[in-house]
């Protein structure tokens, strides 16, 4: 009898904790960290993007980024740290208690930081089903009262939902080095607008209006 007790207890306490897991897998709050050298990641709650670090190509930096999970092919669509990489697996991400998420090396020195302007009590950094990460305040998860997110940031890839205008995408430079290339892609607003493709600051080709 005290051992069916007892199983039943342990599986309680499984449960409770798979339930917080799941609640939390998408979410990182001022407590928590996403760690390279223990290869840790969020994912969003459909599970359809995943945050954590990776090193493109043949490249051996470490980058902070964002991914399609279920295509074979590792395929990134955000990227933190594209100016600075990581050269070795110390990287680790945080939020602090004002709202920023910040990126720091085994020497403890930022290497990327998302910037916020807004505090907020409780804030919470969340990847989304959309592949947009967002900081929030806990309790409150309406897309204009965020405080900050990467769709605000592109890189080479804009996603379905993101309809922020006048930013521009600037290609990777190479397959293995996603800092800034030489192209860029947006839209040029002289006259009737339309999309441009730049390489440096002349303009190589034009979609029309």
């Amino acid at each position: 009898m005290e051992s069916t007790y007892f199983i039943l207890f342990c599986s309680i306490l499984m449960l409770f904790a798979y339930t917080n897991l799941a609640n939390a897998i998408d979410t990182i709050t001022v407590n928590q960290t996403i760690r390279d050298d223990d290869n840790s990641i969020i994912m969003s709650a459909k599970e359809t993007f995943q945050m954590g670090f990776f090193s493109p190509g043949n490249s051996k930096s470490r980058f902070l980024g964002i991914w399609y999970k279920n295509i074979a092919n590792l395929t990134v669509v955000w990227v933190a740290n594209r100016d600075t990489p990581l050269t070795d697996t110390s990287g680790m991400l945080m939020i602090d208690a004002n709202g920023v998420l910040v990126l720091i090396n085994g020497d403890n020195k930022i290497i990327w930081s998302s910037n916020s302007s807004n505090t907020v009590m409780s804030p919470v950094a969340q990847l989304l089903d959309t592949g947009n990460l967002v900081i929030r305040y806990a309790n409150d998860s309406y897309p204009e009262d965020f405080l900050w997110q990467s769709f605000d940031h592109l890189g080479d890839t804009i996603l379905p939902g993101n309809y922020t205008y006048g930013v521009y995408l600037i290609f990777w430079k190479s397959p293995d080095d996603p800092s800034p290339g030489n192209y860029t892609y947006g839209v040029y607003l002289k006259g009737y607008p339309q999309r441009v493709v730049w390489k440096g600051s002349a303009m190589r080709f034009r979609f029309g209006p």
